[in-house]
């Protein structure tokens, strides 16, 4: 099972041999990759064979490409993550606009708690706010009880002058982690033989990665909770290496401790499962001592 997260950050030539990933740098070094879960490139003078790029996707390893100013600007994704992704690409257009609605409302429901939760932990009264929106959420939350409870949750996280359209410190490390949780959905969505432009409740035509920012929603505090902790006054390599650190968080998920990015595999499938099954009560949801 992988678990090693990969972050190449200085100058090196990475390739392939007898199934191992090389970097070679000022050192050589070679990790397995049954072992690799993620490869961040930070650095834009590394330089990869098409080999290794071919190999990488064949072990379903994520590989995620940064720009000049070291965020992540792309990533690798493999066409056929499935051998019957032809027919579970035909399931997810057959999911019927109830089937997609009755998983979103569930999604809701446990990213506010988890919101409400991480609240709670801080001490912040709002906590009961959000506790209260969640026997108030309407079917497909019809009342957007997300989006007013995400006003009051940031306010309550960092202050009431705080917008996420800001230009701070504080909004790069959060777009720096969701970017880094949302690559590891379109990973578990792609590895699943599905596509992930069609989604439950996003439809932007512009965005590629509909399905994976639906699915990803509950596990947006997980990032929230590192930068509370984080308290950034700056956001350069040191911090965001911090914000990678949730990688190796281990979540109580289906009765068993897990890493992040095996927490999300269940996670993904469970939501596939609830879909094709019609039954929202299959979704298994992550527990943390936040």
């Amino acid at each position: 099972m992988s678990w090693r997260t990969v972050v190449i950050s200085n100058h090196a030539k990475l390739d392939y041999q007898l199934g191992y990933l090389v970097v070679r740098g000022e050192t050589t070094v070679k990790i397995h990759l049954n072992e690799i879960e993620t490869i961040i490139v930070e650095n834009t003078a590394v330089s990869l064979t098409s080999y290794l790029l071919s190999e990488l996707m064949k072990h379903k390893v994520k590989v995620i490409f940064c720009d000049e100013k070291r965020n992540p600007s792309s990533e690798l994704v493999s066409y056929y993550g499935s051998h019957d992704t032809s027919m579970k690409v035909r399931k997810q257009i057959e999911w019927t606009k109830d089937d997609k609605t009755t998983v979103w409302t569930e999604i809701v429901i446990n990213k506010i708690k988890k919101q409400a939760d991480l609240l709670q932990l801080l001490k912040k009264e709002e906590a009961d706010m959000l506790y209260s929106y969640i026997s108030e959420i309407e079917y497909g939350d019809a009342t957007n009880r997300e989006g007013h409870a995400a006003k009051v949750y940031f306010n309550a996280l960092f202050g009431k002058d705080f917008t996420r359209t800001e230009e701070c410190p504080t909004n790069a490390a959060l777009n720096y982690g969701y970017s880094i949780i949302l690559s590891n959905f379109t990973r578990e969505i792609a590895a699943n033989g599905y596509i992930t432009q069609i989604g439950l409740f996003h439809d932007n035509m512009f965005n590629q990665f509909n399905l994976a920012s639906d699915l990803m929603e509950p596990f947006r505090p997980i990032v929230d909770k590192k930068v509370v902790e984080l308290s950034p006054s700056k956001f350069e390599q040191e911090e965001k290496h911090e914000i990678l650190s949730i990688l190796k968080q281990e979540f109580l998920i289906d009765g068993r401790c897990e890493f992040l990015g095996n927490t999300i595999k269940i996670y993904v499938r469970s939501i596939f499962d609830a879909l094709n099954e019609k039954d929202v009560s299959l979704i298994k949801m992550y527990k943390y001592e936040l």
